[in-house]
């Protein structure tokens, strides 16, 4: 892996993290804006899971789930999270925390009429993390919704949408050999972003 030095880093992480994806995005075996997503209860236990990435703008870094999960859970106990991007194929990762919250609505609305049909009607299936006794109780509920909304434009249910974490520290890092990885951390501050690099 070539050397990665604090020159080559965009002062701004977004804009840094938008010049990176859009490389794995071309890259990469697997799909770019797959993350893991962690999330904390109110008392410090941590959970931790994938979710896709559907966003990345001034603002932050935007997802979408069921608000009844367990994550979301988390989330309403405990507004922080923290996201792991791993490129393989350019042996690079991307680590970003801060604060989340819902977006608004009308962004929820607006990318749930985007997604394939059969991904709607599993939002407005799914009790998201809740026991399910058979999977044929899913299927048999999918179908009938299927039935039930044939030929009607499907509205996104209330116990869905999306979320924005806000970040406050972004860390890039980028592979070397003899673990001797190259690794820069941008920190929020009053007037714009820190940025430092650390041992690896």
């Amino acid at each position: 892996m070539s050397e990665l030095r604090k020159s080559d880093l965009a002062a701004d992480p977004l804009e840094q993290f938008r010049s990176w994806f859009a490389e794995a995005g071309s890259v990469e075996s697997r799909p770019a804006e797959a993350m893991a997503l962690a999330t904390a209860t109110a008392a410090g236990a941590p959970s931790v899971r994938m979710v896709l990435l559907k966003g990345a703008d001034e603002r932050g870094f935007v997802f979408f789930t069921g608000y009844a999960s367990r994550k979301a859970a988390e989330l309403d106990s405990n507004p922080r999270g923290g996201l792991l991007f791993y490129w393989a194929e350019l042996g690079r990762q991307v680590r970003v925390e801060g604060r989340v919250e819902r977006v608004a609505g009308q962004e929820s609305d607006a990318y749930f009429g985007t997604r394939p049909r059969g991904a709607q009607l599993a939002a407005l299936a799914s009790e998201q993390s809740s026991v399910l006794s058979t999977r044929a109780e899913l299927d048999e509920r999918v179908a009938a919704l299927a039935r039930e909304h044939e030929g009607d434009d499907l509205r996104r249910p209330e116990h869905w949408g999306g979320y924005l974490l806000t970040p406050e520290e972004v860390e890039c890092w980028q592979g070397r050999p003899y673990r001797l990885h190259d690794r820069f951390r941008y920190t929020r501050e009053r007037t714009g972003w820190r940025l430092e690099r650390l041992y690896p």
